[in-house]
């Protein structure tokens, strides 16, 4: 097994359990304790884990949101098909305002070497940016919001850079939600990132949401925006055909990757 499908399998199974022994991190992933032990040092420095006699503890609480360390572990697939196809419905030269978390990052990676000008509100999405450019040496000029940074998170939020949002005008904002409901729409899982969330949107001529499958069965509890407002949702969940007469009500675009 390669070491990112490693790292995934143990943050899957610290999903599931508080504490997990190199045991039977061994079993699952097939490897020996001296790897198993290399893997959990590694996840460890970069939040995903806790490192513990004998083993590693989750760093989830009961309800709580994953760090952004575990979260850039999963649905890695799904969330560069997704970045692909949302930097597919960018135009040369467009002003993007592009929201925070993995998902987010994802789509910075896809637009490094892209003629735009991007807002990227974390520092994750930034440095992702900025790594890349094309063969020309092209690469997006950067806005950067302001505000304070949250730790872990590494995203730009506060009063400061929701005035700096609204400030300006784009031509799209691309928005990554905590979670997505057809009844409520958009949600965040606190009202600071929800805040930042509905600037972003509020200053965008289109809205683009970028939603993995599993943001269709989470939860969050702070409202951002109903479906109403969003123009393009690209996403890797399937629906039924119930959920596209859900959707068609609202006028939403689908882009299945």
């Amino acid at each position: 097994m390669k070491t990112d499908d490693r790292h995934r399998v143990i943050a899957e199974v610290l999903r599931r359990k508080p504490e997990v022994g190199v045991e039977e991190l061994m079993q699952a992933c097939g490897a020996s304790g001296a790897t198993i032990r290399r893997d959990l040092e590694v996840l460890a420095a970069h939040g995903v884990l806790r490192r513990v006699h004998g083993g590693a503890r989750s760093l989830i609480g009961q309800g709580q949101n994953p760090g952004y360390g575990q979260r850039e572990l999963e649905e890695q697939d799904g969330k560069r098909r997704i970045a692909a196809a949302v930097a597919g419905l960018l135009a040369d030269r467009e002003h993007v305002w592009l929201d925070s978390g993995s998902t987010a990052t994802a789509v910075a990676r896809a637009v490094a070497g892209r003629e735009l000008t991007l807002m990227p509100m974390s520092l994750q999405a930034l440095n992702a940016v900025a790594g890349g450019e094309d063969a020309n040496g092209q690469h997006p000029a950067l806005l950067l919001p302001g505000g304070s940074v949250v730790p872990g998170e590494l995203s730009f939020c506060g009063p400061l850079a929701e005035s700096n949002i609204r400030s300006l005008r784009f031509d799209t904002a691309v928005l990554t939600p905590c979670a997505v409901d057809f009844k409520d729409g958009l949600l965040a899982h606190d009202l600071d990132d929800a805040a930042v969330k509905t600037a972003g949107l509020d200053s965008a001529a289109r809205v683009v949401v970028a939603a993995s499958a599993a943001k269709w069965e989470a939860h969050a509890r702070v409202l951002v925006a109903g479906l109403a407002r969003v123009d393009v949702i690209v996403t890797d969940r399937t629906f039924s055909a119930q959920e596209y007469a859900e959707l068609k009500k609202y006028s939403v675009e689908v882009v299945s990757v």
